[in-house]
């Protein structure tokens, strides 16, 4: 007579600690993540013979024909005035005064000189001290 003990089944794995884990790191990943809004239209930046860092709080966008555009509002009325609402909302928060905000500038490369520059002295008067032009290397 055989009196030996049956042979045991494995345990079924517990998946439950690996599922934690994995919606942990999504959610971690979701959270640390920086979203940016999509473009208003889509620029086609200038060349540059070299790379310069180009760092800035708020992006505007300027295209081909001189239409200004800022998240989803555009023309430049109401992309100026959009823009004048989020940095009215960043200073709420942050020391303007102190740091004032920078502004990336993503202007089509077939946009003319004369409306980049008419376009500088509005921004300045927004309280932009610096505009930084993205550029794209050839």
């Amino acid at each position: 007579m055989d009196f030996s003990d049956p042979p045991r089944k494995a345990p079924a794995e517990n998946l439950l600690p690996m599922i934690n884990v994995v919606f942990l790191l999504l959610i971690f990943f979701l959270i640390s993540a920086q979203l940016t809004p999509p473009e208003p239209f889509p620029v086609t930046p200038p060349e540059a013979e070299a790379e310069a860092e180009a760092e800035g709080d708020f992006t505007l966008h300027l295209d081909a024909s001189g239409e200004v555009g800022y998240r989803d509002a555009i023309g430049q009325d109401q992309a100026l005035a959009a823009l004048t609402a989020a940095r009215d909302g960043y200073c709420a928060t942050e020391d303007c005064e102190a740091a004032p905000p920078a502004l990336l500038l993503r202007a089509d490369g077939a946009v003319p000189a004369a409306r980049l520059a008419a376009l500088m002295p509005a921004l300045g008067q927004l309280g932009f001290a610096r505009v930084d032009l993205v550029t794209a290397l050839p």
